[in-house]
């Protein structure tokens, strides 16, 4: 896909952008986002952009990435919140980061490629790189969502790291959002990589050493929307208090839960770091 015809990041002159920035800014089949002091937005969003090395051609589209739907009045369509960037955002960052670690690694086979790749796409890592980026001030929340915490809910930031990654890509092509990438991704992708037995199979391997069952895992609370649950599961070895594990499928949540156990056990897993 070409993206030639984009405007270069950093090619918006300051003036420019305060001059086109709103209290209330208007989306697409007019909806409109809840008004903000100008001034405090702009601010926001210029440090946002310091922080992201990336200035953006359209301001538009840096705040489509930055709107859950909950900010969103009139017709209220998913549409026009960040959901569709943050598609768009997960399958770039999948390539970007595909392409670093097959030239990172030129000696790794598929599977060694496979589970760096899984690692560094993963809810939890989108979510700590948000946190980087300090991404929690200036997403666009309602009213009740942002009382709720919204902008600490680990699967809102990772959307919105994605949403981001996506929104680069727009306004200024896939050599801006591989630069982006590179910048909070980078140094990840270059760590020694993390052992390839997962929790659930280092705890099984564990049990078994002590001449224990199989650990049972039981799923205990399915939580949030249909498209986008949050599973509880506990996992539970005889005369021991059972361990739980939050995640947005159920293989996230087992494996959360084993590693509460093996730290709870004090096994190391070689994990950390």
């Amino acid at each position: 896909m070409s993206r030639k015809a984009k405007r270069k990041p950093n090619s918006v002159p300051i003036k420019a952008r305060d001059a086109a920035d709103n209290s209330a800014a208007p989306l697409a089949g007019g909806d409109m986002l809840p008004a903000k002091p100008a001034k405090r937005r702009r601010r926001g969003l210029g440090g946002l952009e310091e922080r992201l090395g990336y200035r953006f051609a359209d301001p538009a589209v840096l705040d489509h990435a930055l709107t859950h739907i909950s900010a969103l009045t009139g017709s209220r369509n998913r549409a026009l919140s960040y959901k569709r960037l943050e598609f768009l955002g997960d399958h770039v960052l999948g390539l970007v980061i595909a392409d670093m670690l097959f030239s990172a690694f030129p000696k790794a086979n598929e599977g060694e490629l496979s589970r760096r790749l899984a690692d560094l796409v993963r809810r939890e890592t989108c979510a700590e790189i948000a946190r980087q980026m300090q991404v929690a001030d200036v997403i666009r929340l309602g009213a009740q969502e942002a009382n709720a915490g919204g902008r600490l809910r680990l699967a809102i930031l990772a959307d919105v790291c994605e949403s981001l990654v996506a929104a680069v890509y727009l306004d200024g092509g896939l050599p801006a959002a591989t630069a982006l990438i590179e910048r909070f991704w980078g140094e990840r992708l270059r760590r020694p990589m993390r052992p390839l037995r997962d929790a659930k199979t280092i705890l099984q391997e564990w049990a078994q050493a002590r001449g224990l069952p199989t650990p049972a895992y039981r799923e205990v609370a399915r939580t949030g929307p249909h498209h986008n649950p949050e599973f509880r599961v506990a996992v539970e070895l005889p005369n021991r208090p059972p361990a739980e594990g939050l995640g947005r499928s159920k293989r996230a949540a087992e494996q959360a839960a084993a590693a509460l156990m093996l730290s709870r056990e004090g096994v190391r897993t070689g994990a950390d770091g």
